[in-house]
């Protein structure tokens, strides 16, 4: 199951109880037998465990419709005189295989090559692995006598990924992660560097580190005058809008037909005719006078004056109506 690490062969106590009777490939691919699983061996040293182990496991498991897959991973002491200097230690490696999908058991400190004896203790049907001769511990190929006994089962490598490329890249690019892991709190012993490299490296990073500010400050100035000019532009817009609309109203009302000289003749013209009142009609009836002579004063200037007092006036009353009388 996938809930829990693959155990391993010397701790577990699910052994296959069934008879271990040889199978043929096209037996095996038939899904037979029916009574167990086929068990399939995958050995290696899987250091770095990456893609290209994970593809190879899958293969091997998926070689058969019914499969049991054994992983066999080698000693550090083993490795380092076969093979070389590793990186991770062996119990590293262990926990790795351990915790891929496809294994269903691994076996701790496998052997070199493989001998009869180991491959009947672990019931194995068949070994997987790329098609390549390995040559190794004074063979050509470690895997020939597998080959002639018709238990190989070829699985194709995956180009562009193994642990020497990625050794590699660390090797190309050391200063690079010596850098980092300083920068990360790593000590100049830790990392079997000299007192003036980690001089240097220190420096490195601080130039970096200026670099990587002037970056920012620059990609901010970038982003602050960007959006000064969008708001200029938006100001812009927007003033423009303003002015004709300014103006619009402007002409409206002062302009040639505008309302201001519509409503400046109207008080113009009320203004003339509160200072100018009407003449009177010619056809108007004249009075009952000579056209030759103009109509007489209510008064006569050649009259007294009026009395200034009551015996006056009612002796110049007196007088008239004497001269009426004569008159008569």
């Amino acid at each position: 199951t996938l809930i829990s690490p693959a155990p391993f062969a010397d701790e577990t106590s699910c052994q296959c109880q069934a008879p271990h009777e040889k199978l043929t490939i096209a037996q095996a691919r038939q899904g037979t037998p029916v009574d167990r699983p086929v068990r399939v061996y995958a050995d290696g040293i899987f250091d770095l465990f990456h893609s290209g182990h994970a593809r190879a496991l899958m293969q091997a498991k998926t070689l058969f419709p019914n499969s049991y897959l054994l992983v066999g991973v080698c000693s550090d002491d083993l490795t380092h005189k076969f093979k070389g200097f590793t990186v991770m230690n062996e119990n590293e490696r262990y926990e790795a295989l351990r915790h891929c999908r496809y294994v269903d058991e691994v076996i701790r400190d496998a052997p070199w090559t493989l001998t009869p004896e180991f491959l009947e203790k672990h019931k194995i049907d068949f070994v997987a692995h790329d098609d390549i001769p390995y040559s190794s511990a004074g063979s050509d190929d470690v895997y020939k006598h597998i080959k002639e006994a018709g238990m190989f089962v070829p699985t194709q490598r995956t180009e562009g990924i193994s642990t020497s490329d990625i050794i590699t890249r660390i090797v190309r690019d050391y200063d690079v992660y010596a850098r980092r892991n300083l920068q990360r709190g790593y000590t100049a012993k830790e990392l079997n560097v000299s007192f003036i490299s980690e001089k240097k490296y220190r420096f490195q990073n601080h130039v970096d580190k200026m670099k990587e500010r002037v970056k920012n400050v620059e990609e901010k100035s970038k982003e602050f005058v960007y959006k000064v000019e969008e708001k200029s532009h938006d100001l812009i817009q927007k003033w423009e809008e303003k002015s004709r609309e300014f103006i619009g109203n402007f002409l409206e009302l002062f302009g040639p037909d505008g309302a201001w000289k519509q409503m400046f003749q109207e008080r113009s013209g009320r203004m003339l005719q509160a200072f100018s009142p009407r003449q009177s009609p010619d056809s108007s009836p004249t009075r009952g006078c000579s056209p030759s002579r103009s109509p007489s004063p209510p008064w006569d200037i050649n009259k007294t004056s009026p009395p200034s007092s009551p015996k006056a006036a009612s002796a110049s009353l007196s007088s008239t109506s004497e001269g009426d009388e004569d008159e008569k």
